[in-house]
């Protein structure tokens, strides 16, 4: 009887975790947009549905199995903000509930595995709302290492199988973080593999390597890409920009690189002392136990190296409870005073999730949008009737949002009256999608720098060459330029020279026309 209630119990947890996840979700994806960034997959899923590919139809350097996934819930519940949240809200609640289950798997009682999984359920997510490269990697992310964690505990070949398919999707959304964890898992999948002389898993795991391989060559094939222009966007670009993320490291920044990640730390406390603690023990029945919390550790220490290098700091927020769950049941399988440990845990865990879940959830304080006040969004139909619902607010007027819906109409209006193959260069990047009109943008997003080369970089003549191809093989007449811009005041002018006339409509929004030059 007992087993049944548990098994019940376990049961509506999950229920309830579904429909919070998804729920919750699905309300803060209406609240507050960045534009370059609630857009862009928006504009590229989109345009995969209709036949347009990256690396070939357009410049991008992340983010492709992101498109992809959004072309799918495009065709499955309609182009629409809702379907596009949705996406998001699908893969918060797989993470709340792989996240449960796991904790579940390694005996952790269904009390605790709830309330780890409704912070995590809380705190991933909600954050942006939409569909993020940041929250997708580390999603997948976590679920690779959640894999590795049941593969060396449950020595079950079939998570050794799933363990390189879900990291190559996870870097085939963001190089980094994937790339560190595939390092360390690597690693220590080996260590694990020789010491325990486990031949079969392997060969699982190896057979998982060559069908993501496979599955990849594929999509090359079908999309017609090649794979030189894959190479160059996806790998070369990317790391000819990567010294710079670096200079954290120079000099050294105690308050930013300590302090301000102090709530992680402290969630890992624990297994650092287990560490310890086991590095020097002899007892070979702990091994696995301790090649996971190693695993964890390091997972730790690589996403806050990762987040000093960039801006995007409360993509890790999440991990608190997260981590806090290793804790938890690690201190209960090897500590005396385990009680006061989980106590100190909860009590960890339930005030940085107030706390992060009041500052950047309930108040927006996402990115950009940390200096806007709220008070002065519209109704996302002031700027689009596809957008109703939506408390419109961005940083570009922060203080008069009815201004921009105004120059975003203006900018609409003139666009839809042109039958003519157009560029549209724009951080508003829902405006095609809505017109129902490819707009031949040679690049995903024009964030000069992480966007597109600009002229100082080694790449921009191939750059150039792809962008005036892009031109010549459409016939495109017309560019339009809807300000403002995070990159270049004027993104293609340098490309084009004097092979161009400029029709101004008003302060934000002009007009080049084409010559033949």
């Amino acid at each position: 009887m007992k087993i049944k209630n548990k098994n019940l119990l376990s049961i509506f947890s999950i229920i309830f975790l579904i429909f919070f996840s998804v729920i919750f979700n699905q309300y803060y994806g209406y609240i507050g947009i960045l534009p370059i960034d609630s857009f862009l997959i928006f504009n590229s899923g989109y345009d995969l549905m209709n036949g347009y590919y990256p690396f070939k139809d357009y410049w991008t350097i992340k983010e492709p199995f992101i498109d992809l996934i959004q072309a799918i819930f495009f065709k499955l519940f309609g182009v629409s903000w809702f379907s596009y949240v949705f996406h998001a809200s699908v893969f918060n609640c797989i993470i709340t509930i792989f996240t449960f289950l796991l904790l579940k798997k390694l005996h952790l009682n269904n009390s605790l595995c709830f309330f780890y999984s409704i912070c995590v359920a809380i705190l991933t997510y909600p954050t942006a709302g939409t569909p993020f490269s940041d929250h997708h990697t580390l999603i997948l992310c976590l679920s690779s290492l959640y894999l590795f964690i049941l593969a060396i505990d449950k020595r079950n070949n079939i998570f050794w199988f799933l363990i390189p398919i879900i990291l190559g999707f996870s870097f085939l959304s963001k190089q980094a973080p994937t790339v560190y964890l595939i390092f360390l898992i690597t690693v220590l999948s080996l260590i694990f593999f020789i010491r325990t002389k486990n031949f079969s898993s392997f060969i699982s795991a190896l057979s998982g390597v060559c069908l993501i391989l496979i599955l990849f060559f594929i999509l090359l094939f079908l999309g017609d890409i090649k794979f030189n222009d894959f190479l160059i966007q996806y790998f070369s670009y990317p790391m000819s920009l990567g010294g710079s993320r670096f200079e954290w490291l120079f000099p050294f920044d105690f308050k930013r690189i300590v302090w301000r990640y102090k709530l992680q730390y402290s969630s890992i406390a624990i297994l650092i002392y287990l560490f310890i603690k086991f590095s020097f023990a002899k007892n070979r029945k702990i091994f696995s136990d301790y090649l996971i919390i190693i695993s964890v550790i390091c997972f730790c220490l690589l996403t806050i190296m990762h987040q000093l290098m960039t801006i995007n700091a409360i993509f890790i927020y999440c991990l608190i409870p997260i981590f806090s769950g290793f804790s938890h049941i690690y201190s209960k399988k090897y500590l005396k005073k385990e009680k006061i440990i989980g106590r100190l845990l909860i009590a960890l865990t339930l005030c940085s999730t107030v706390y992060y879940y009041s500052y950047y959830i309930k108040n927006r304080t996402f990115m950009d949008l940390k200096e806007v006040s709220f008070e002065n969004s519209i109704d996302g139909e002031q700027v689009h009737s596809e957008l109703s619902n939506i408390r419109w607010i961005t940083m570009f007027y922060p203080n008069n949002p009815t201004q921009e819906a105004s120059n975003i109409k203006l900018a609409i209006k003139i666009i839809q009256e042109d039958n003519n193959k157009k560029i549209i260069i724009t951080d508003y990047q829902f405006i095609s999608v809505f017109l129902k009109q490819y707009d031949f943008s040679p690049t995903r997003f024009w964030y000069n720098f992480h966007g597109y080369p600009t002229e100082k970089s080694a790449y921009f003549n191939y750059w150039k060459e792809f962008v005036l191809k892009k031109i010549r093989k459409n016939n495109i007449k017309n560019i339009y330029v809807l300000k403002p811009l995070h990159g270049e005041t004027k993104p293609l002018e340098n490309i084009l020279k004097d092979c161009y006339q400029k029709q101004v409509f008003s302060e934000t929004f002009y007009k080049l026309i084409l010559k033949d030059c």
